[in-house]
């Protein structure tokens, strides 16, 4: 079997974490609307019939127990080994968060999507802005984005995309508004330098982390790991809303 496609099959059998929990999720939800020009808000009122870019960004992984949506598995991450880039990666016949991305980002603008599809896209939208600022979503494609890294927290078993998923912003004890109101937000001269970046850009972003995540020493992680590297999922989460807003913007706000 190709090694390729014995990833893909590993990760569709197989249980994976969802990407940012979903405190980090409405993270970014709660962030960009912030930054959301009064023409995009009064847009997404309404396509979102009411619900905010909060609550909606939970929507992809909570349609994973519906099986009709099963196609959309593989588009919560991308494999882009060390040393390669996305343009020279093999790529996944299914589909990656690059290429999706990409693609529902092209077909909101084109405004020819029927409500239902609208709404849906936003979500989806929404949804993978965060994954790819999530490092691990950026797979370097021998470990499934380190869901193979087993690890303890604390004294708990997890894995390493776990703790960045999740295991890192659960332990703060701070609900999505309070861990959103604690970052540290950019000047605006910053706001539309993030905002002029790219989806691939992005995910070569997540790339850059690696060292980083992967810096485990004898797989024992707590306090020290946590403060080493819980500043750097805070940043991620800001960067992630403040685009999410850019390409709202863009959408909708002209």
């Amino acid at each position: 079997m190709n090694r390729f496609f014995g990833v893909i099959l590993l990760t569709v059998t197989s249980l994976i974490a969802y990407g940012w929990g979903a405190t980090g999720h409405r993270v970014t939800g709660h962030i960009a609307s912030k930054y959301l020009n009064k023409k995009a808000r009064k847009a997404l009122e309404r396509i979102l019939e009411g619900q905010s870019l909060a609550m909606a960004s939970t929507w992809m992984d909570e349609v994973r127990s519906d099986s009709t949506y099963d196609y959309m598995t593989d588009w919560h991450w991308v494999t882009i080994p060390d040393g390669m880039t996305y343009e020279n990666a093999e790529k996944n016949p299914n589909g990656d968060i690059i290429q999706t991305l990409e693609r529902i980002i092209a077909e909101l603008k084109s405004k020819k999507l029927t409500p239902q599809q609208e709404r849906e896209y936003i979500k989806i939208l929404i949804h993978l802005v965060g994954d790819i600022h999530q490092p691990l979503h950026v797979g370097r494609g021998d470990d499934r984005g380190g869901n193979d890294i087993k690890v303890m927290w604390f004294r708990t078993d997890s894995n390493l995309h776990r703790v960045w998923d999740s295991d890192m912003i659960d332990d703060s004890k701070l609900s999505y508004t309070e861990l959103a109101e604690s970052l540290i937000l950019p000047s605006t001269a910053d706001v539309q330098a993030l905002q002029k970046t790219t989806v691939r850009e992005w995910a070569a972003e997540s790339m850059t982390y690696r060292k980083k995540v992967y810096s485990i020493g004898n797989g024992r992680l707590g306090y020290t790991y946590s403060y080493l590297y819980f500043n750097d999922v805070r940043l991620r989460l800001m960067q992630a809303g403040i685009r999410l807003a850019g390409v709202l913007n863009e959408i909708y706000g002209k």
